[in-house]
């Protein structure tokens, strides 16, 4: 491992970001302070995150160096909820405004993410999505941006968007036609209906389920699993992206269209948004005034072991010069 790995793990405000040597796996949860939803930091810092891959992929010799990241998956520490998507918020500030250029930076963002999640980064590594709870309009659309999608049962996944006489703009009609097929991606998006992680696994949107509260281990069975055959699968997805690519100008141009339509809205539309802001609001925190979220805790942990071999003196991620091992005690998690 070497500096470009480590400047991975940088500190962040709304994600949190966890490495499992076993797996060769990056944990990325989200971590919000106020609503679960894809707030400006937490596109920011996700879109740090990808590129910060990219750059430790830069730094490997072909055919010496192996890489030290197999996945890249995204979680969620908020019980009961992955996310609910787009900064509702926002967008109606954004709307009363008629701020075209902040409501399409917003949105370029959201789809950048997606788009690299989709391609896996252009990287031999796997994407893959744990949906624990409620995964709704950009929160489902980035679940399914994921080559696999993992859920555990409990699980409701969907776009409410056409409630407020909108549509899901970063992905979803792009992403649910290759999966699902142009019939059901219109039926799914235009119904507002929530489905559902049975329902969307027997129409093979979802890849695998889980027992409620055990999605980690099935992740973790997953990519045992997979590491048996992982140049075989890594094959298919570059095959996948032959047959039927995503193509980044088609989400570009339909982001566009989505923040015309949605300057376009009227106060009607606007009062049915702030009122799914409220419900989403008591959903999270119904006798909390103060609106905190409770996180769970995670069991990967963005330390690492002994055996790690870091060279000193060792340059961090912020610039401050290592000249030696500091560790004096093991972490006591790592006891069994």
């Amino acid at each position: 491992m070497n500096n470009a790995f480590y400047r991975i793990f940088r500190h962040y405000q709304e994600i949190s970001v966890r490495y499992d040597q076993q797996h060769l796996a990056l944990w990325c949860y989200y971590k919000p302070r106020q609503r679960p939803c894809f707030s400006v930091v937490v596109l920011r810092e996700i879109l740090s995150v990808q590129h910060a891959i990219i750059d430790y992929f830069k730094t490997l010799k072909d055919g010496i160096d192996e890489p030290a990241i197999r996945y890249v998956i995204q979680a969620s520490q908020v019980p009961g909820i992955f996310n609910l998507g787009g900064d509702l918020d926002l967008f109606i500030r954004l709307i009363a405004d008629k701020n075209y250029i902040k409501l399409y930076e917003y949105a370029k963002n959201c789809i950048d993410i997606c788009y690299l999640n989709a391609v896996n980064l252009h990287l031999p590594l796997t994407t893959i999505s744990l949906v624990t709870g409620m995964a709704l309009g950009g929160g489902f659309e980035a679940a399914l941006s994921s080559n696999v999608v993992i859920a555990e049962k409990n699980s409701e996944m969907g776009f409410p968007e056409i409630r407020f006489n909108l549509f899901p703009g970063m992905g979803a009609f792009s992403l649910l036609t290759r999966i699902a097929g142009l019939r059901v991606a219109e039926k799914m998006i235009t119904s507002g209906r929530i489905y559902s992680a049975w329902e969307l696994y027997e129409m093979d949107i979802v890849h695998e389920i889980a027992d409620s509260g055990k999605g980690h281990e099935l992740v973790e069975s997953f990519m045992r699993r997979n590491n048996r055959v992982s140049q075989g699968f890594q094959a298919l997805q570059q095959v996948k992206q032959r047959v039927n690519p995503i193509d980044y100008e088609e989400l570009l141009d339909i982001t566009k269209l989505w923040v015309k339509t949605a300057l376009q809205l009227s106060r009607h539309d606007l009062r049915m948004m702030e009122r799914l802001v409220n419900a989403q609001l008591a959903k999270i925190s119904p006798q909390d005034e103060r609106r905190k979220l409770s996180l769970l805790r995670t069991r990967q942990d963005r330390r690492f072991t002994p055996q790690d071999q870091i060279n000193f003196p060792f340059t961090t991620w912020t610039g401050e010069t290592v000249m030696y091992d500091r560790r004096t005690t093991r972490d006591r998690r790592l006891v069994h």
